[in-house]
């Protein structure tokens, strides 16, 4: 007997980022490049988010208005190493070490290339294989900047 094989499913990414423009390109961008797609405006939302499980990659916003993004990394690192790429504003040196020494695997200031993004996301995501590496799920453009304008 045989069973029709049904491709796997997109890998999903959770969109932490509260500045409407930068997001809504975001999650344009990510969708079209095949992925799904969560969006939450704050880092508590986030983490309730993870332990729910199924998260792929995290993109997360370090100036979150209630819990900043390094906290909610350190948070997230306490159930879960699923893929963090931080999207940060800040563009001193010892944020970005203090990003990475907190847990995260990436870090793209803004503004930042959608095409960089996405390759980003295909290298942290792969085809849905860091689902496996969470700790939670069994529990609970080159010249393109993340702006409103596509070109």
């Amino acid at each position: 007997m045989l069973r029709a094989m049904s491709a796997p499913a997109a890998p999903c990414v959770l969109v932490v980022e509260h500045e409407s423009a930068i997001a809504d390109t975001v999650l344009y961008a990510l969708r079209s490049g095949g992925y799904q797609v969560r969006h939450c405006l704050l880092g508590r939302e986030a983490l309730a988010q993870a332990r729910a499980g199924g998260i792929d990659v995290v993109v997360l916003d370090v100036g979150l208005p209630d819990l900043g993004g390094f906290e909610a990394c350190r948070e997230l690192r306490r159930f879960s190493q699923v893929p963090v790429i931080f999207l940060t504003a800040r563009n001193d040196e010892i944020d970005r070490v203090l990003g990475l020494e907190l847990g995260a695997d990436d870090d793209m200031a803004k503004p930042f290339s959608l095409r960089e993004l996405v390759a980003r996301m295909r290298s942290r995501a792969g085809s849905g294989t860091a689902r496996s590496r969470s700790r939670s799920t069994a529990t609970a453009a080159a010249s393109t900047t993340a702006t409103p304008h596509w070109t």
